[in-house]
């Protein structure tokens, strides 16, 4: 029997079946728990926070994609603590957040930073709060890199590169940037600023040209932005979730939910260490040597 020939491969697959059991019965658990329920019963705000360097959107697009599916949640307000970041996951937060606002008003509330990236993605929204003293707008794009090539020489070191086409190794550290070079790289970011004053004018229902004058990388405070028109109301969070509250039709107090937390982290810890000794085993079986009825993996005793 196969349990009797491999008894640890087949405690392994045991446990494993196991846990996945486990883990898809705690799942179903999980759609009836509280914080679930109370996303689809009665009028409520959803709060969605973005913090700190914007690199990935993936999490951000998921709630934002739950609440928009929620039929408890009325309103969705984005609260952002965030310097920036990445080009693409804030573009692609803002598209989200145009999306939903078709269907469900979207108030951003400023923290501390929204700037740069933050500022992006709060421009998608029906309105925007920001405290006095908020730092935000640099609304602008950069690209820097370093050049060691003086120092490699004082070294001497003088390392060789070869590539397939001449802007392959552009921007390298170990060489003097071309005229060529700087002229494509320039362009680079001047597209990429003009898409982030494109989508700020939509987002905001701007006339270009006035996003423009301040989309010069400044930062400003969340009363200057007022003045610009980069913001609509200073205020704090709860401002912003009374304003939302508002749009989307809630009478008096609203309450406040914000994204369930993820609790079965550790069932897919332990079920990514149960699949991995089942591929070792697994590995030590194909590769191994047959002798004398054992199975064997070479370099092992048997």
């Amino acid at each position: 029997m196969f349990s009797r020939r491999h008894p640890y491969l087949f405690f392994l697959l045991m446990v494993a079946g196991l846990i996945a059991a486990t883990s898809v019965i705690l799942s179903v658990i999980g759609l009836f728990s509280p914080e679930k329920r109370q996303m689809h019963y009665g009028e409520k705000v959803g709060v969605i926070e973005v913090k700190g360097a914007i690199l990935e959107a993936g999490p951000v697009l998921q709630n934002l994609r739950e609440f928009a599916r929620a039929g408890a949640i009325k309103a969705i307000v984005v609260r952002i603590d965030s310097p920036g970041g990445a080009v693409g996951p804030s573009q692609e937060i803002f598209r989200e957040i145009r999306k939903i606002r078709e269907n469900k008003p979207v108030i951003a509330s400023m923290g501390a930073v929204a700037a740069s990236g933050g500022y992006y993605i709060a421009s998608a929204a029906d309105g925007i709060v920001a405290n006095a003293g908020t730092i935000t707008g640099s609304i602008g794009v950069l690209m820097e890199y370093t050049n060691f090539e003086a120092l490699f020489e004082k070294i001497g070191l003088y390392p060789v590169t070869i590539t397939s086409g001449k802007y392959k190794d552009i921007g390298s550290p170990l060489r003097e940037m071309t005229g060529d070079e700087k002229k494509l790289l320039q362009d680079f970011v001047d597209t990429v600023h003009g898409q982030f004053v494109d989508d700020v004018a939509a987002g905001r229902k701007m006339n270009r040209q006035d996003v423009a004058e301040v989309a010069d990388g400044r930062i400003i405070t969340g009363q200057g932005a007022k003045q610009y028109g980069l913001v609509d109301r200073i205020g704090n969070l709860y401002d912003a979730v009374d304003w939302a509250a508002e749009k989307g039709g809630i009478q008096g107090t609203p309450e406040v939910v914000y994204p369930p937390e993820e609790k079965l982290s550790i069932i897919n810890y332990v079920l990514d260490r149960v699949s991995s000794g089942i591929r070792q085993q697994l590995g030590e079986i194909s590769t191994g040597a047959l002798s004398g009825g054992y199975i064997y993996a070479p370099g092992k005793s048997p």
